[in-house]
């Protein structure tokens, strides 16, 4: 975070491409892990913005596990996503442009846990019954890879 801070500093709101992962994860009855943020008050799937340093997968697990205290066994890539679709609007204005590698996590364990900040609420949600209040990149990831 450090990192986009100083980049923040340096650019106010303006446009930035950020680089980041995002996790899916599965419980055993098929039921979806949804995270609702505390900026944005949508729920949204785990994940974040890569840290200097990361490969990928590294910033998939950093994220599930300060997102929800959940460690995964193995993360399977499934896609990388970029473009039109993945520009977003942060309430305080500040702008991005999201380039998200995603990830299934595989043998999952752990006790869900808001560890940090930007999560309001974790829960599982069955496919058929998601919130009407779901992020819109998070409706994109879902709809391609979650039916």
């Amino acid at each position: 975070m450090e990192y986009i801070k100083s980049l923040r500093e340096m650019v106010g709101s303006q446009p930035l491409i950020l680089v980041g992962a995002t996790v899916i994860v599965l419980n055993e009855r098929g039921e979806l892990l949804l995270q609702l943020r505390s900026d944005t008050k949508e729920w949204g799937l785990p994940g974040g913005s890569m840290e200097l340093g990361e490969i990928l997968v590294e910033t998939a697990a950093r994220e599930l596990f300060e997102e929800t205290g959940l460690k995964a066994q193995r993360y399977t890539f499934i896609e990388l996503l970029s473009g039109r679709d993945f520009y977003f609007r942060y309430p305080n204005g500040d702008e991005v442009y999201n380039v998200i590698a995603v990830f299934r996590a595989e043998d999952v364990c752990g006790e869900i846990e808001a560890k940090d900040r930007e999560s309001l609420d974790l829960a599982y949600f069955p496919l058929t019954a998601l919130p009407m209040d779901l992020d819109e990149r998070a409706k994109i990831i879902i709809e391609k890879h979650c039916f």
